[in-house]
């Protein structure tokens, strides 16, 4: 038999970039359902409602030294008094009645500690990830590998449309990708394949200018690196801030069957505009000591000396005061249209800009037929990576993880032959085409994705087998614990 040459993916794994330390902040109740934005609309009714999470001293004009004075906070480590809040997630019936769909454990923010010399968010220091007015994605579909980014695919504006997921969850079937879906799916989609609801997930920079705690657009003080999640920062942002990971999971599945469809808050049915706000409320001491102290690999908060932990029970205690300019608000739901009477606007347009301060309740609402991305890719938007095994996966209850996932690529070999490299053969040199990270069993890797020539007899006495060689090390002993 000849011995034809195969081209195979071969994954092997790289320690360098790795955070030695995360910690996954647990927010699980809301403090409110509110149109309170004291970021983008300081001072006045916000346009649309968020999500609330974290410390309950939070209002029109929320500074610093209001959440530091909370009296409580609805995420479990009692010194954490930061505010955390997205867009929420509503259903819109025919006749334009919403209702917000139920949201699943909450908020989880992850502190992945990237990079050298970590700093803590100063005081004063805010944030926002996102644009509320997007209603497009301007780059290929799905994303390349990283390794074959383009320029035009690495400016600070594509990184941060990359920085947005949409995750469907169904937990008898391998995870997909963190960050790999950029738009909401149609109800039809979820209907079939989310059993286990919608994780929306919003990554945000951590380069920081190292000077200005806030800048008019709430954006410029900070860059992503150049791989979204880790990387390189660019010039003028060399300092390192803990890198934030919003995961809010939404039950669409209770909807499943009936006529109507999901839009965001701000009247956003592609989810292209998903967005999130950030303002840190903790002492600045006492978040540098956790950076360099919460060193177990776990990721748990349990596992940190430094935290004091509250029960879920005690958390969910903990609400806001909602402000009497709202007394006719009703974002929960049902109601006619959305609070605010946010217009529908599907685009692919930059949406209109909307106007903060009205007290009116809802008049009604109406969503036009949306059941594709306003970007038609060339191919069918499937996955094109495959993930790892259930029993690998990094899942839990809430659905929490971050499990990116790493290629397998089969052998172009005669289908009589059987892939069976030599012990001398496991790692061979050859071109590394792209990296990525994935969780498995809650363990953080890097891999080196590597594709490389290999020489393989054909067996004939044998089927043929396509085989996949990962070579990878968990950096310590990266276990989250995912609860």
């Amino acid at each position: 038999m000849s011995n034809p040459v195969a081209r195979i993916a071969f994954l092997v794994a790289s320690l360098s970039g790795l955070s030695n330390a995360f910690w996954r902040m647990d927010c699980h109740s809301r403090t409110g359902l509110a149109r309170i934005d004291p970021l983008v609309d300081p001072g006045v009714v916000s346009d649309h409602s968020h999500a609330i999470h974290g410390g309950n001293n939070f209002g029109f004009t929320t500074t610093y030294d209001d959440l530091i004075n909370s009296e409580c906070t609805s995420c479990l480590v009692t010194q954490d008094k930061s505010a955390y809040w997205t867009p929420s997630l509503h259903f819109m019936y025919p006749n334009g009645t919403t209702e917000v769909v139920p949201q699943v454990g909450g908020m989880l923010a992850y502190y992945l500690l990237y990079g050298d010399n970590i700093q803590a968010f100063p005081k004063g220091f805010q944030l926002l990830a996102g644009n509320t007015r997007l209603r497009n994605f301007t780059g290929p579909v799905p994303d390349p590998p990283k390794s074959l980014w383009t320029a035009a695919e690495s400016t600070q504006f594509a990184l941060s449309q990359k920085a947005i997921g949409f995750n469907c969850l169904d937990y008898s079937k391998d995870p997909e990708a963190s960050l790999y879906r950029h738009f909401l799916p149609d109800k039809a989609y979820l209907d079939a394949n989310c059993l286990n609801g919608l994780r929306l997930e919003l990554m945000f920079p951590s380069c920081w200018n190292g000077k200005d705690l806030d800048s008019a657009n709430h954006k410029s003080h900070m860059a992503y690196p150049n791989l979204v999640m880790t990387g390189d920062c660019p010039s003028g942002f060399e300092t390192r801030t803990p890198s934030l990971f919003y995961e809010t999971i939404w039950n669409t599945y209770a909807f499943n069957g009936v006529e109507g469809e999901f839009v965001l808050s701000n009247g956003d049915p592609t989810g292209y505009g998903y967005h999130g706000d950030f303002i840190a409320g903790w002492d600045v001491d006492f978040l540098q000591s956790a950076i360099e102290t919460c060193t177990n690999p776990s990721g748990e908060i349990t596992d940190c000396p430094l935290f004091n932990i509250q029960t879920q029970a005690e958390a969910a205690q903990c609400l806001l005061n909602v402000p009497s300019e709202l007394e006719n608000d009703n974002c929960a739901g049902p109601v006619d249209g959305l609070c605010g009477n946010v217009p529908i606007q599907s685009g692919p347009q930059e949406a209109t800009a909307l106007s903060p301060g009205s007290t009116a309740a809802p008049t009604g609402g109406s969503l036009a037929p949306y059941s594709t991305p306003i970007v038609t890719p060339s191919t069918p938007l499937v996955p094109t990576l495959s993930y790892l095994s259930p029993t690998e996966a990094a899942t839990d209850s809430y659905g929490g993880g971050i499990s990116i996932a790493a290629v397998n690529v089969g052998l172009e070999s005669d289908p009589a032959t059987t892939a069976a490299p030599s012990a001398a053969s496991e790692q061979p040199a050859g071109h590394i085409v792209s990296t990525t990270i994935y969780t498995s069993n809650g363990a953080v890797y890097e891999i080196a994705i590597e594709e490389v020539d290999i020489t393989v007899t054909a067996q004939p006495t044998q089927a043929a087998k396509h085989r996949r060689h990962t070579h990878h090390r968990r950096r310590g002993s990266h276990e989250h614990g995912l609860l």
